[in-house]
Parts: structure tokens; C-alpha cells; sequence
């Protein structure tokens, strides 16, 4: 958030940098987040020497941060046509820029022009989030918004729940204890907490002092009430002295401490900053933003396994469904659900808060923008949620958008629903019989009066994802050229949410059909009715049984039920009862489920058909006669499925 108000002095902390290695007077406004004064620098410079490419980008990206998205859009068109290698965080700032000054639409259109150059992940959630923020019909809650007292003239976010009725925050106020932060204008970052009743605050916001008290920052706190700790960041320091990298940059680390004094790092590195820890009571993991060189963007979210706090892995990078090519910050989990925020292009504004379903360690929902009765066109983030005491659902986020108090601003809501669209999915992998994936499966998802919602098809190694807003009963159709077609779901099987991942086997056509002399069969055991009768015994039932099972499989066969008698008997009589055989198969498998219009014939053959030497007059034992009574089903249209 380096671009807006004071989120600079939070998100993208870099200061003390060793000026005097740069030769541009715009870069240095550039790098102290004078995006104003490196405006005017650039642009004389432009004139008179011309600037290089990261200057050309710096230059748009200036633009952008003063609200000239005009002039930001032309610059990044004019270093994109001549250098498409921007870094992923710029080419999101560019497609803000686009939908700024021309719409949705137009920053829609360019991403689909790069669809094989960004991820899967990206396109999935940029449709989606358009979709459902075009349709107000799926806007999820309405919102009573306050503006608690708790709010100065200078910055005020990140809150955190602190007990029942206190709350925890960061505010740039002036302070007895901080100095004037240069890149601000305010006093350094400190941790506040304050009494709170019904939105409203109590009692005067006071510092947070069983916290060691730092003259730097301390910001974005995390009260444990199982651990009875706070999590909170702070500004490197090296015996009360700011610690800066090889490049001069002060970089802000996770650190934790208790109400006895105990204080501990968890995560330092002077090049690096961290921000906004959270600790999941549930799991265990202590959640933060970081900007590593690895990431998908800007700060991405990242989560590591602790034992009480206690560091027990390496980070983990929540993966392209959560983080983007813009900034996600602020992770908060309540009730299985992560809600953050993000500056993504296909918010309403700057920066957005968001709510994906946890459905593993690895997977995630496609996180969906909490719409405009939480967010606006300005930054909203650092929103926390909990059950309110009437049935409904309480909380806390910042925002630096119109008619606040200071540049940032706590504002407190009340809504009878949990936050965030609800929605259905299904996800996972499709494979043949061998475990092999399946490429361009089809997978939709119908309603109850047949209309296709949405349909994807699965990526090489058979991997699928779909997902729509929610609906109480959806069917689902899976199917594939010469493959079987699985159905489930509807009005019988009832909805069903996103969970473990569909672990999906289908058959192809080759695994229940066999080729025969000039013509394809449907492959099933034997069987024989008894002597001269036409009922289905047990016997004949369960051999049927499964052969109606196989055929549902495959709605789109088209077969010849043919039977053929042995020549015992008179020809006459044993046309007849083949006729009447094939007509008690075909009604059992309708019994069974299967599509009557699988059937397209239905034939009795008699003794015609003789595959031996058993013919009339000719003595054989039972067996060879046995051999001529058979009951194949045709495909009679195996070349054209």
C-alpha cells in the first residue's frame, strides 16, 4: 500500500536507503514515496536526457499513486509495446490503471490478450469477481457501517479483537515516546488499545505499554487468547539502534511478547519486511504478508506450522488461488473462512478485502470481493470478524476513503449474515482406469430446470476446478468423446460444498466394448435362460446388473439387443421366444435405469443364427447347443461417438 495515504509507511516500509548512489533526483522523490515531486523530476528529465525503462515504469507509477490514471495508462502502453517484461506487480497496476480510466471492460480485454502468459489461477478469479460484482443480486448482506470515536487526524488501522470488549490497533498519532517519521509526516507506528461498547469507544485510546517500547514502529498487532500473547511487527533494530541491510533499508520482523515482559523475534531479516502476523488458534500456523523474491507479486500471504508460537517450519506460500500479481495483506480466519486484502485489478477500487473457504493445507475457494457494502473505491483492509451477542456478526476494518478523520480510519459494522458470497464448487483431478490424467473432460454444472450454469474442461494432467455462487441443488456432468458420462448431484443428491478434492475415474468406451469379426459388442458375461422360458432368473439378473451399470455410464450408445435359441424345437416356436427374451432384457435394464434410447433395436432371431454344427437333425450335447443360445448386445454406432 505504498501508493496510498500512510499505508506507505506500513506496507511497503523502505527507508534509509543510501541515496547518494543515485544519480536522479526523480528517483530519489520516487523511493521516499514523493510520488508527486518525482512526477514533475521524471518528466523534466524525460525531456531533457530521456529516461530508461524501470524510470519509464517508475515515472507511471507515480502517476498512478496521485490519481492521474490518464498518464499512467499511457506510460505503461508505451513501455508495454516496447518492453513487455514488466514485473507482475506492475502489470497489475497497469490493468488498474485501464479499468480506472476506461472500465472493467477494457482491462478484461487486455488480460484475455495474455491468458497464456499468466496463470490459470488469475483468469479464474478475474472472471469470477467480475461476474459477481456486476450482479447486485449476489451481494451478500447489508451493512450497518459506524464510525467509532477511536479515530485521530493522523492514521488509524489494523485492529485486532483484545478480549470481549477491548480492541487493539496502529496508529501514526503523535506520541511522547515517537518521533516524526520522515516518508509520513506522522509519528512512528505505536500500538494502541481502548475500551469498546456497541461500536463506540468507552474511554480515551491509550498505548499498549506491557509491549518493550521502541522509539521506531510497532505496528499490526494479534492478541492470542489461547496463548495470552501478542504478535505485532516492529522496525529492525540492533541495540536500540535501526539495523539496515546493505542497501540502507530498515525492514520491519514479526516479534511476539506477554504481559511478563517476555519478548521474542520470530522472523527478521533486514531486507525483508513482515507484516501483519495472525495466529490461528485451531491449527496452530502464525500467518503474515511478506514480499519474497519467490512470490506471485507484490506481498503475498505465507503461513508457518508453530508448537505454541514456537516456529516450526519454513514459510509456506499460500499458492496463485490466494496470492496475485498486486499485494494481499491482513489474513484473518473465522470459521473456516480467510478473509484479506488485496490491491488486484478486478476490485472496486484500491485495495479490497476478500473471502476464500479453507478447504486444506494446499487448497483454497476462489476468493470472492466482498462487494461495496464493505468495500469502496478507495483502500479497505485489515478486517476482523467475530459472532455478535444478537445472532448476527460483528467486526472491525480500515479505510482511507471519503469523509474520515484522519487518513486512515477504523470503521466498526454489524450485518445478519456472515460476510462474503457463499459459494459451490467442485475441484480435483480426473484420470482413465490407470491413474492416468484425462485432458479436456468436460465438467458442467447444471440447475434443476437444465440450464447450464458454467462448464470448464480438465488441463492435461486432468486437474479441473469450477465454481459458481451458490445454489441449494446442482447437478453435475462429467463426460468426455468416447468416455463415460457420470452425472450426480441434483434434487436426489442433494448440494454439496467445496471440500476434499474429486478423485474421479472415468472409464472409456474401449474398456467395455470388443471388437468382433466386422462389428463392435458391448462386453458382458454370459448367460442362458432356462429351458424354454423367458424369465429373468438370479442368475440372468445379476449378470444384467451389471451391464446396466456400464451402460449409464454411456447414455449416447445406441445398441441391437439380438437373441439367438439353439435349433431344439420347432423354428416357429423358437423365433417367439428369442423375440420374447430380448424384450425381457431390454424391460429389465429399463427397470435398471437405463436410458431407452439406448436401445434402438430390439431382435429375436430364433435358430437363424446357428454358430455350430447343431443344427436341426444334427444329435450334439448340451454344451454345443449352449454355445448357439447368446444374447450379444450390438454398437451400432461405435465409429461415430
Amino acid at each position: 500500500m505504498r501508493k496510498r495515504n500512510f499505508i506507505t509507511a506500513i506496507f511497503l516500509l523502505a527507508f534509509g536507503f543510501l541515496w547518494a548512489q543515485k544519480d536522479s533526483k526523480a528517483d530519489l522523490y520516487y523511493y521516499e514515496y514523493a510520488y508527486g515531486q518525482a512526477v514533475e523530476a521524471y518528466e523534466k528529465e524525460k525531456a531533457k536526457k530521456g529516461l530508461s525503462t524501470e524510470q519509464e515504469l517508475n515515472l507511471a507509477d507515480s502517476y498512478f499513486r496521485t490519481g492521474r490514471y490518464d498518464r499512467a495508462s499511457a506510460v505503461f502502453m508505451e513501455v508495454y509495446k516496447k518492453d513487455s517484461l514488466m514485473t507482475n506487480a506492475q502489470f497489475n497496476t497497469m490493468l488498474q490503471s485501464l479499468s480506472k480510466t476506461s472500465g472493467p471492460d477494457r482491462a478484461k480485454a487486455f488480460l484475455n490478450t495474455r491468458k497464456d502468459q499468466v496463470s490459470e489461477e488469475l483468469v479464474v478469479n478475474a472472471d469470477f469477481n467480475y461476474e459477481t460484482l456486476a450482479d447486485a443480486e449476489l451481494q451478500i448482506g447489508q451493512y450497518a457501517i459506524f464510525k467509532p470515536n477511536m479515530n485521530s487526524p493522523q492514521s488509524d488501522f489494523a485492529p485486532s479483537f483484545y478480549g470481549d470488549d477491548r480492541i487493539l490497533f496502529t496508529s501514526g498519532r503523535p506520541s511522547e515516546t515517537k518521533e516524526i517519521y520522515g516518508p509520513s509526516g506522522e509519528s512512528y507506528l505505536n500500538i494502541y488499545s481502548v475500551s469498546i461498547t456497541d461500536k463506540n469507544v468507552s474511554v480515551r485510546p491509550s498505548p499498549l505499554t506491557w509491549i518493550p517500547q521502541i522509539e521506531y514502529h510497532q505496528a499490526t498487532p494479534y492478541y492470542s487468547e489461547s496463548l495470552k500473547e501478542i504478535f505485532f511487527v516492529q522496525s529492525n533494530m540492533e541495540e536500540d539502534v535501526l539495523a539496515f541491510d546493505p542497501n540502507g533499508k530498515n525492514a520491519l520482523a514479526i516479534c511476539r511478547s506477554d504481559k511478563d515482559g517476555s519478548f521474542q523475534p520470530l522472523f527478521r531479516d533486514l531486507s525483508t519486511s513482515f507484516y501483519y502476523p495472525f495466529f490461528d488458534e485451531s491449527s496452530g500456523k502464525l500467518f503474515f504478508a511478506a514480499d519474497f523474491a519467490n512470490g506471485y507479486g507484490g506481498t503475498d500471504l505465507y503461513y508457518v506450522y508453530s508448537n505454541n508460537g514456537q516456529i516450526m517450519s519454513e514459510p509456506i506460500n499460500l499458492g496463485p488461488q490466494i496470492n496475485t500479481p498486486g499485494n494481499e495483506i491482513a489474513p484473518f480466519i473465522f470459521e473456516g473462512s480467510l478473509y484479506f486484502s488485496s490491491d488486484i485489478f478486478y476490485g472496486t477500487g484500491g485495495m479490497d478485502i476478500y473471502k476464500s473457504e479453507i478447504q486444506s493445507d494446499e487448497f483454497f475457494s476462489i476468493p470472492v470481493n466482498l462487494g461495496p457494502g464493505i468495500n469502496s473505491n478507495k483502500d479497505d483492509f485489515g478486517f476482523i470478524v467475530r459472532n455478535a451477542g444478537d445472532g448476527g456478526y460483528e467486526g472491525y476494518f480500515a479505510s482511507n476513503r471519503p469523509g474520515g478523520m484522519g487518513n486512515d480510519d477504523i470503521y466498526a459494522f454489524h450485518t445478519e449474515q456472515k460476510p462474503g458470497l457463499k459459494t459451490f464448487g467442485i475441484w480435483g483431478t480426473i484420470q482413465d482406469l490407470s491413474g492416468f490424467g484425462v485432458e479436456k473432460a468436460r465438467i458442467q454444472l447444471i440447475e434443476s430446470d437444465s440450464t447450464v450454469l458454467k462448464e470448464t474442461y480438465s488441463g492435461e494432467d486432468g486437474s479441473f476446478r469450477l465454481e459458481i455462487p451458490w445454489r441449494e441443488s446442482v447437478q453435475v456432468i462429467i463426460g468426455k468423446e468416447r468416455y463415460e458420462t457420470l452425472t450426480f448431484g441434483g434434487d436426489d443428491g442433494g448440494a454439496f460444498e467445496l471440500g476434499e478434492p474429486l478423485n474421479i475415474k472415468l472409464t472409456p468406451l474401449d474398456a467395455v466394448v470388443v471388437k468382433q469379426a466386422s462389428r463392435t459388442l458391448f462386453k458382458m458375461e454370459g448367460f442362458h435362460f432356462e429351458r424354454n422360458r423367458k424369465t429373468i432368473t438370479p442368475e440372468i439378473a445379476a449378470v444384467l446388473d451389471k451391464a446396466a451399470i456400464e451402460l449409464q455410464k454411456f447414455p449416447e450408445l445406441r445398441l441391437r439387443i439380438e437373441a439367438h435359441t439353439d435349433s431344439r424345437g420347432y423354428a416357429r416356436t423358437n423365433l417367439k421366444l428369442s423375440e420374447d427374451r430380448a424384450a425381457a432384457i431390454q424391460e429389465y435394464l429399463l427397470s435398471k435405469g437405463v436410458s431407452p434410447e439406448v436401445f434402438a433395436e430390439v431382435k429375436g432371431f430364433g435358430e437363424t443364427q446357428i454358430i455350430n454344427n447343431c443344427t436341426d437333425g444334427v444329435y450334439c450335447l448340451d454344451m454345443l447347443h449352449l454355445q448357439n443360445e447368446r444374447y450379444p448386445f450390438v454398437v451400432l454406432n461405435y465409429d461415430t461417438l
